[in-house]
Formats: C-alpha cells, structure tokens, sequence
C-alpha cells in the first residue's frame, strides 16, 4: 500500500500565521525611565500607545530637577490599565532627529499618542504628573454611581482641567463632545446621586449639566438646556476657561483658541486686596456676558504685556479694554478707567458703551496675541544663547588663565635657573677677567 505524505505547505503557513509581530527592539519592563536615541526612537512610540518623552540637555539644571520626578512618575503610570511610558531624549546630543520635533529650549516634553507627538503644558511634579496623564487614558465618559464615585472621581481628576459632570443625561448626549473636547477637559455622567449632590454641586433639577473649575476655587456654571448640539457645544466651549482668566504665557494659548474678544482688566497688582475684588465683579459680569471673555493682568506681574496698550508707571489703574487678539483694541468714552467706588457699575456702563458702539478704536504698540506665544519660544532661545556664551566666556577664561599660569611657571623656573647660575658664579669668586656692569 501506498502512503501519502500530508503536504507541508500546510503546516507551514499555520506557523507563519500564528507568529505574531516582533519589534526590532526590547525595551525593559521594569517601569523605568526609557533612554531613547536615533536608532531606537520611532520603534519606542509605536510599540507603546502613550509615551512622555523628555527632551533634554544633560548639562540644563531644569532638566536635572525633573528627572527624579520623572523617574517617580514612571513607576506608577506604567501600572495604568492602559500603561503611559516615560522616555528620554539627549536632545543636545541627538540634534539630527530630534529637530523634526521643534525642540526650541530644555527640558521639551511632549505626549505621543500613538505615534502623534503632542505639546506636553502640565505640571512637573511627580504626583500631578500623574494626574495631569491620566486623563489621556481614561474613558471618553466616566460613568458614575453613587455620591461617593463622584466624590472620587472629582478629586482624581485633580485640578489641572475643567470638570464636567452630567446629571441625569445619557451619555449618548456628550460622547460627541467629551471626545472633541477630551485634551482639555473631563467628563462623566452621574447615573445615581443624592439631593446632598445636588446642594453641593449648586443645581436644583435634572438633566443638568455641570462645569467645576478646581484651579479657581470650584468655581461652577450651570446649563440647563437646550440640548440641541449647537448649545451644548456653546456651553462647553466657553466653560473651557474660568469666568475671569489671569493672563499669562500659561494662559496665552487658551485664549488663542478661543473665538470671543477679550476683556482686558489691567491692574496695578493683581495679588493686592483690591484686585482681588475687582476680580470678582469680573466673574459676575463675566456669567452675564458669555460671548466675551474676560481677563485680568498686572502691571507688575506683566509690564511688558500692558505696555502694548499704552499703559506705563503714569497710567491711572484699573483700565478696561476690549481687545481682538490681534493688533487692535477698543476704549470706551467715558470708561477709560475704573475709579475706586462702585466698579460694578462702571463695569456694566463700560460694557453699555462697548455694546452700543460708543468706542474708540487704537493700535497696540507691541505684538499680536501670537506674537506673545511666538516671544516665549524667543525668550527662551535667547536664554539658550545666552548660556552657551556663558559657557563659552567660562571656557575662554579658564583657558587664559592656564595660559598665564604656564607663562608664570615658565618665568618662575628662568628665574629659578638664573638665580642659581648667580649663586654658582658667586661661590667662585671675582676673577680678574670678569667684566663688572
């Protein structure tokens, strides 16, 4: 009888079929900080979904302090259900591949999710490290069950974005939007909750929808409808950023993606007793005037900024202004300054005047609100050229001195040499011969 052999072609595209893709390179497991460079780089952000990688300079000291922070951070975010990985970057060494990412000062840390790098803007410190990457990993959603989940829920989310929570809502209603909105916010749905919630949370009837901003004191908004898309995505929109934003380089990039004019406060002290007061008439009228944002600035914390529209150690403070974010601004007649008494009035008169046409158009004296953003990567260029001509001096410097350390030596030893031969020719005696100078 006639055996027939099974043919193995078979067997062997069951074993291709079965290998699973293998990464070029092994990358340890021990929640450890990655050390990156060109020939392993793009195999790190496609092998992990989320990694932080820092760029930086092994002889920039903020780059030193940021590295046992790091280091913390790493140990517990690689333990996420949906692990975020840490690497870093000699950025000074590795300059070829790393320009593509625009690496304009140490340390750069920037987010790469999936493969696509985003501008890390979070805090620094370990423990809100954490916090800050947590939201990159967590359900579009949140669904919530009880008052303490909610409870939970708000302080793991901490204080770095704004916190929206739905009460009432099914979650269909912000799937849209919490996406749209997820780099910037967090989002959930209370599906079960106590009237103790309700006083709490300052809504007193459902579906609601509840904006909490820890950053600025839990300060709330509430929105109750309408829920065609449209107004929703109003609502969430403008509840992007508190009623009344401090303008900062860290605020610079809010405001520039937001589409409302901006009402400018400018101040003497934004830290002192009545600004703060001040400030809060701002958030009133900011609540009854949601088309506009407004914003306040000290002279002293930003004189370089307030000088754009004409403020100097002359100009009577507070002044209110409405500005475009570009190179134009508006004054009210009238309303050019807030005296000390009854501020909310003027306020209103000013925003009266504002509305009514009743302004003055000018021309700033400095840079656009883009201009602003673009100065912090010059700031911060400059202070990198800065410290290489230190370094340079430092280096020059140091070699001048050895040189003159040589050159001291060289004269110590010919002096040395030709005390000796002194001594010597003294030891033997005048000789007739010898001509004495």
């Amino acid at each position: 009888m006639k055996m027939h052999r099974p043919p193995l072609i078979l067997p062997i595209l069951t074993i291709f079929l079965s290998l699973k893709p293998i990464s070029s390179h092994e990358f340890p497991t021990d929640r450890t900080v990655l050390e990156l460079d060109e020939s392993n780089f793009d195999s790190a952000i496609s092998t992990f979904d989320f990694v932080l990688v820092d760029f930086y300079a092994p002889w920039c000291g903020h780059c030193q302090r940021l590295a046992p922070e790091l280091d913390a951070a790493a140990l517990v975010l690689a333990k996420l259900d949906k692990p975020i990985v840490i690497a870093k970057v000699n950025a000074d060494k590795f300059r070829s591949f790393t320009s593509k990412y625009e690496i304009d000062g140490f340390p750069t840390l920037k987010l790469f999710m999936h493969g696509v790098p985003v501008e890390y803007s979070g805090p620094r410190k370990a423990d809100f490290i954490i916090r800050y990457l947590k939201k990159f990993v967590a359900p579009d959603v949140s669904l919530l069950d009880s008052d303490s989940a909610i409870s939970r829920f708000v302080e793991t989310a901490g204080t770095q974005f704004p916190i929206f929570i739905g009460f009432g809502l099914d979650e269909s209603s912000i799937l849209e939007f919490s996406r749209k909105y997820k780099k910037k916010s967090w989002f959930s749905i209370a599906k079960d909750f106590s009237e103790d919630i309700m006083v709490a949370y300052d809504f007193d009837k459902v579906p609601s929808l509840v904006c909490i901003h820890p950053r600025h004191n839990n300060e709330r908004s509430v929105f109750y409808g309408p829920w065609e898309g449209k107004f929703l995505e109003e609502f969430i929109m403008q509840n992007l950023l508190p009623l009344s934003v401090p303008i900062n380089y860290d605020t610079l990039e809010l405001l520039a993606e937001d589409e409302r004019k901006v009402v400018v406060t400018i101040v003497e002290d934004e830290l002192d007793e009545k600004s703060l007061k001040l400030i809060k008439l701002l958030k009133a009228a900011a609540s009854a005037n949601r088309d506009l944002v407004f914003g306040y600035v000290g002279f002293r914390q930003w004189e370089a900024f307030v000088d754009t529209f004409g403020v100097n150690k002359r100009t009577k403070l507070p002044k209110i202004i409405v500005w475009d974010k570009n190179e134009e601004y508006l004054t009210v007649a009238g309303s050019e300054s807030l005296d000390e008494e009854d501020q909310g009035s003027q306020i209103n008169r000013f925003l009266e005047g504002y509305r009514e046409g009743r302004t003055v158009r000018q021309t700033i004296s400095g840079p656009s609100l883009m201009g602003f953003i673009n100065s912090l990567i010059s700031i911060r260029t400059v202070y990198l050229i800065v410290f290489l001509v230190g370094v340079f001096m430092l280096i020059r410097h140091i070699s001048q001195q050895d040189d003159e350390d040589s050159r001291e030596k060289r004269q110590t030893r010919a002096k040395d040499t030709g005390s000796s031969a002194t001594e010597s020719e003294s030891r033997e005696g005048y000789r007739p011969n010898d001509k004495e100078d």
